[in-house]
């Protein structure tokens, strides 16, 4: 039997995290940098951070067309925050950030404000979803995006008032909030049963 190997993209961010997180899963994580850690996972989780900065070294890396084909491939994908920016198919009022286009949501960075406006919430997962998830998960909100406009066949997984901040389309799983900064571990394995 051959052992699941989850990627975190680790070139800026809060990458160490998720790690501790897939450990606690006793899941085998792998830092991406490169081709070679990229070629050798199974899936993959895009941290927060700072997107811009992300969104560069993904170039300098040489790793933005080796990621589309892999996610387009069927790879399992998740994105944090600054995760779900890149992932989004159209960022609203951004020129700086080039994002990845595998999933058809609009989203806005910052949309809550400056790190002051950081926040913690119970976050209320949708009906479909509640079977794999329980009626609420835990949200860390630090200079998070919003979700705008979702397209066609993306699904929405959990609000924050009214505001949609996971969704999931395939295997593509975004949330606006970090379920890794927090003890519970449902968002993960909730990933992690999709492969």
């Amino acid at each position: 039997m051959t052992t699941m190997k989850v990627g975190v993209l680790a070139l800026q961010g809060a990458f160490r995290e998720h790690m501790e997180a897939l450990e606690r899963c006793s899941v085998q994580g792998v830092e991406v940098r490169g081709k070679e850690e990229l070629d050798d996972v199974d899936a993959l989780i895009i941290p927060g951070g700072e997107s811009t900065t992300i969104s560069k070294l993904i170039d300098k890396n040489g790793l933005r067309d080796l990621l589309v084909a892999r996610i387009e491939a069927g790879m399992p994908v998740w994105g944090t925050c600054a995760g779900a920016i890149l992932l989004a198919r159209e960022i609203r009022d951004e020129k700086k950030v080039t994002p990845l286009g595998v999933m058809e949501v609009e989203i806005e960075r910052n949309s809550y404000g400056r790190q002051l406006e950081s926040f913690e919430g119970e976050l209320e997962v949708c009906e479909d979803f509640r079977e794999a998830l329980g009626e609420k998960v835990p949200g860390i909100f630090i200079r998070a995006p919003r979700i705008i406009e979702i397209g066609d066949g993306v699904k929405e997984v959990a609000k924050h008032k009214e505001a949609v901040v996971m969704a999931k389309c395939g295997k593509v799983l975004i949330t606006t909030f970090h379920p890794e900064l927090t003890e519970d571990l449902k968002v993960l394995k909730f990933f992690l049963s999709g492969f």
